[in-house]
């Protein structure tokens, strides 16, 4: 008796193998961080600000050469970094590059839920190759990173305007990243609720 094929679950990941490339674009998106923290810690808020603007540079042509593109939220994250870096180092004031994280996770947050509300899959559009979810997977989402975006930009604004910049500059270092890696992590469940399997896996059982 011919054995049946066996039906592969929806799982949103497309591909397991690529998982391994998540570590050179942690390398890209923490060592600029890393380079603020050491820059900070060594000469001050206004070294750290320099080494992390070429930090920063560096990081967005590695990308480049590698990926053969820019990624979008490391770009659009950049050049905010560039700007507000800029003005600090230009008028002396360290304010400038503490409002950065603000003005970013804001921005995100703007587009995200404007790309709800007009019902463009902007979450989709960047994760698109990697995952594969239903509507209403991408709608919950796309709300609840949102929400992340929203409250880290609130959190960003408590911890510069009540700790000291050395605090601040530590919090950014170690704690938006690890954050933001647990809220994916936290989102594993919605993705394999809502996950369908790639279409040439479906056409292939419907001829089975």
């Amino acid at each position: 008796m011919k054995k049946p094929p066996e039906r592969k679950s929806a799982a949103p990941v497309k591909d397991a193998a690529a998982q391994p490339a998540l570590l050179p674009k942690l390398a890209i998106e923490l060592g600029p961080l890393l380079v603020f923290f050491a820059g900070n810690a060594i000469a001050g808020i206004y070294a750290g600000t320099a080494a992390f603007m070429a930090a920063t540079v560096i990081s967005l042509a590695v990308a480049r050469f590698r990926y053969h593109k820019f990624p979008m939220m490391p770009l659009v994250s950049g050049v905010i970094v560039l700007v507000f870096g800029g003005l600090t180092l230009y008028l002396h004031d360290e304010t400038f590059i503490k409002l950065k994280p603000t003005i970013v996770y804001s921005m995100f947050a703007l587009v995200l839920l404007a790309g709800f509300i007009l019902r463009k899959p902007v979450l989709e559009l960047l994760f698109g190759p990697a995952f594969t979810l239903t509507e209403e997977g991408w709608r919950k989402l796309t709300l609840r990173w949102t929400m992340f975006f929203v409250a880290m930009a609130v959190v960003n604004e408590l911890v510069w305007r009540n700790f000291s910049t050395d605090a601040w500059v530590s919090f950014k270092a170690f704690g938006f990243l690890p954050l933001t890696l647990l809220f994916a992590l936290a989102q594993m469940p919605l993705l394999q609720r809502h996950g369908e399997p790639p279409a040439g896996d479906s056409e292939a059982e419907k001829r089975t």
